[in-house]
């Protein structure tokens, strides 16, 4: 499901393009095998990534990311805007028989544009969220009813056999455009169709894609529009790659699957600042033991 936010002057994809990873181990040698049953594989893997939340809240990681503008072209267009955070995961595990709780990244504003933030600093509409949802929770059981599954394939990814499967966001409730200032939020159900890898034999996530199925039109408010502008603007590419990478902890010892980069564009027609990459980054990433250490 993909949420849109947009200012007059510039416009921020925000779904689920944030933070998700699975416990590692070692990658089998076999050929791939598509799975014969979808079910079975779904909650196999919806139980892998119930078990990762429940240890990804030991975790920290610094995010980078790049705002950049582009052309017609998808050339560079003026100055980037780059932000830092520190970056943690927060889920609490669901009771028997309820709907597993939204699993979310929480973000600590550490730098903008290489210096520390002051306090009469406002975030853009750009900016990602302090508080945003963590994409993979689409796996969780109770979650993947809001989307239909399909197996893809099989084929290797990063070196690792994997099986591929395809989802498509259901449209359980009509779009939703929100203004607030100069943003506005747009929620699109239905309207998404994404590719996970997942490793054969570890049930690790090695890749996600998403996109947009279809463009969408919406009207402007008279309110929000300065004159000339288009009273209506076209959202009509949301697509973002997220790609994982292996972790090494030590004392104790253990590797973990985690994100290495997420690319995303953006493009919305009439919009102040039509097109977008976003680019963030996650690196050194640590581990809080239950004796308060953190373990790099």
């Amino acid at each position: 499901m993909r949420r849109t936010r947009v200012a007059l002057s510039k416009m921020k994809l925000k779904g689920c393009l944030l933070i998700a990873a699975c416990v590692a181990s070692a990658s089998a040698a076999q050929a791939p095998v598509v799975p014969a049953n979808l079910n079975a594989t779904l909650a196999r893997i919806g139980d892998h990534v119930a078990q990762y939340y429940l240890r990804a809240r030991s975790l920290v990681c610094i995010e980078t990311v790049t705002l950049q503008p582009l052309q017609s072209t998808m050339s560079y267009e003026g100055f980037g805007r780059e932000l830092v955070y520190e970056l943690r995961i927060e889920w609490e595990p669901p009771a028997d028989g309820d709907r597993p709780g939204e699993a979310s990244v929480v973000r600590q504003l550490l730098k903008i544009n290489g210096r520390a933030p002051r306090a009469k600093d406002t975030p853009g509409c750009l900016d990602p969220k302090p508080v945003s949802p963590e994409p993979l929770a689409l796996l969780l059981p109770g979650r993947r009813d809001d989307y239909v599954f399909s197996l893809a394939g099989a084929g290797r990814t990063g070196g690792r056999a994997s099986v591929m499967l395809d989802y498509k966001g259901l449209a359980t409730r009509p779009p939703e455009i929100v203004w607030s200032d100069k943003c506005v939020t747009i929620d699109l159900p239905g309207r998404t169709r994404g590719r996970v890898w997942v490793d054969a034999a570890t049930d690790d996530v090695l890749r996600v894609e998403e996109h947009l199925t279809e463009m969408f039109e919406f009207r402007v408010p008279g309110q929000h529009r300065r004159p000339g502008e288009a009273d209506s603007w076209v959202v009509e590419r949301a697509d973002s790659t997220i790609q994982y990478r292996p972790v090494v902890f030590h004392d104790p010892d253990e590797t973990m699957m985690l994100p290495a980069s997420i690319q995303s564009l953006t493009i919305i027609r009439n919009a102040g600042v039509p097109r977008l990459r976003t680019t963030q980054t996650l690196s050194k990433y640590q581990r809080f033991t239950t004796k308060g250490r953190i373990v790099r």
